[in-house]
């Protein structure tokens, strides 16, 4: 196989070797050959219950998507619902707080991230209800169900169709 060749007649890789020595020394040139750091994890905060399965079934689907995870077990959610700005209309099982949004119910990890990649300028996002087959409700026949935004006027948008 033949390896490309610049004008001086270095090989690519002995280029990159050359940029590489000429730069080992250097705090640069080591960020240069290092690997990238991996992805921080996202640090979210949801308020659950502490006998309900299925707020359990979606904390889980957080970690095994990377998120980091804080729980804190409340009886009655009413007052940090009120506290966020979250309408009845929205209501589900658990409360999330994450970078400043809220995330209300089973809202899934990819559409997280999006909501945080994108920025919106919203309260948050909501899946109002238990929708079957969403993260945390899995088994039995999956629901179709939007996931909507939010904000403190109770103005919605479609954010998402699952």
């Amino acid at each position: 196989m033949k390896i490309m060749r610049n004008v001086a007649g270095l090989t690519l890789a002995g280029l990159l070797l050359s940029l590489a020595s000429a730069h080992a020394g250097d705090a640069a040139g080591a960020r240069w050959m290092s690997r990238p750091a991996a992805a921080k994890p996202v640090s979210i905060k949801v308020y659950k219950s502490p006998s309900c399965d299925c707020c359990k079934g979606w904390v889980q689907h957080l970690r095994d998507n990377g998120f980091k995870v804080e729980t804190v077990d409340m009886e009655d959610l009413s007052a940090v619902k009120t506290k966020y700005g979250v309408k009845p209309a929205f209501e589900a099982c658990h409360t999330a707080v994450v970078n400043g949004y809220v995330v209300e119910g089973h809202v899934p990890a990819d559409v997280i991230m999006r909501l945080l990649r994108e920025h919106p300028a919203v309260a948050g996002v909501a899946v109002a209800g238990m929708p079957s087959g969403s993260p945390g409700m899995e088994g039995g026949s999956k629901e179709h169900y939007d996931v909507l935004t939010f904000d403190r006027a109770g103005h919605t948008k479609i954010y998402a169709h699952r």
